[in-house]
């Protein structure tokens, strides 16, 4: 009998994670009765209940593992970590606040079933915010137009893997791993299933403006060498003209010495120009050299609390 996990990252979802569990059940249950499954639950060091929720599910049933996260490991290192943690021959990775349907995962393993080895949610409409989800839009086909690897439109992580894609995940030694661009740059035959994403459930989100902007950053330096090549081209540029400017004015200086005077605007216009487009991209360096170092760390993805219904199968060195 085959067996699909479900991986299940939480943070603060006291509301969602019974619902949820009691969701998924039904679905293997009624959809899906010939698989043998497991849930998974990695929380990322909650603040409400939630554990103590999770810990009363693992202790009514077996089949629900939950690991608990030491601290806030943030929102791409617990996930990733947890899929490495599974044990079926395939892995499915669900929000815990019911934005990713419980419904589409019957259709993900009719996919797999058929030898794609990775199956993944797009979203082709979402309840979500208007503006969030047009930023979200311009994201995507910017980074897709930049990146030298070929991006998925509004994938969000939503999807089945099979497990040779999540040995592959094992093996890569990644301190900081972008998941969505890992299997736009490693993944098997895929296939693109659409979706809807619905609206959270209840609770609260933890996304906001500064993790989005992490989210967009991460792949930004980790796909594109754009950044990179546009700095130096606009230093080269603006140096040429740095130098013709202050070229004509040392001619015209000499020329006209006695008549000529500038005066000071255009040379604080000129400083604060120079000034700012340096700033802008030594920022952008900066976030270059900052995934570089986080990288040369080496640290673990995540530093486990207690683990709940694993055995040995389930721990990677």
């Amino acid at each position: 009998m085959k067996k699909i996990s479900v991986l299940v990252p939480t943070y603060n979802e006291e509301e969602n994670v019974v619902p949820l569990s009691e969701a998924i059940t039904k679905e293997f249950q009624v959809n899906l009765p010939q698989y043998d499954y497991e849930i998974v639950f990695i929380d990322n060091c909650s603040q409400d209940s939630t554990q103590e929720k999770i810990s009363m599910l693992c202790s009514q049933d077996q089949r629900i593992k939950a690991i608990f996260n030491s601290k806030n490991f943030g929102q791409f290192n617990s996930p990733y970590y947890g899929m490495c943690q599974t044990t079926g021959d395939c892995t499915i990775s669900i929000c815990a606040d019911f934005q990713d349907p419980v419904e589409m995962i019957p259709k993900f393993v009719q996919e797999w079933e058929k030898g794609y080895k990775i199956v993944c949610g797009i979203k082709t409409s979402s309840r979500e915010n208007r503006m969030v989800r047009f930023m979200r839009s311009i994201y995507y086909k910017l980074i897709k137009k930049l990146s030298n690897v070929e991006q998925i439109e509004h994938f969000t992580g939503f999807g089945l893997y099979d497990k040779c894609f999540i040995e592959t995940l094992r093996t890569l030694n990644d301190p900081t791993p972008f998941l969505r661009g890992l299997v736009a740059e490693l993944g098997p035959k895929r296939k693109d299933i659409p979706y809807e994403q619905q609206r959270r459930r209840a609770g609260k989100t933890s996304n906001n403006w500064y993790s989005l902007y992490d989210a967009a950053m991460l792949s930004f330096t980790s796909y594109t060498k754009i950044g990179l090549r546009v700095a130096t081209m606009m230093g080269f540029i603006f140096s040429a003209i740095g130098f013709l400017i202050a070229l004509v004015y040392l001619i015209l200086k000499l020329i006209y010495w006695e008549t000529f005077a500038a005066g000071t605007a255009p040379i604080l216009i000129g400083v604060f120009l120079f000034g700012a487009i340096q700033l802008f991209f030594i920022g952008l360096l900066g976030e270059y050299i900052m995934g570089i170092n986080t990288r040369v760390m080496n640290r673990p993805l995540v530093i486990e609390d207690k683990r709940l219904n694993f055995d040995e199968e389930g721990i990677v060195k």
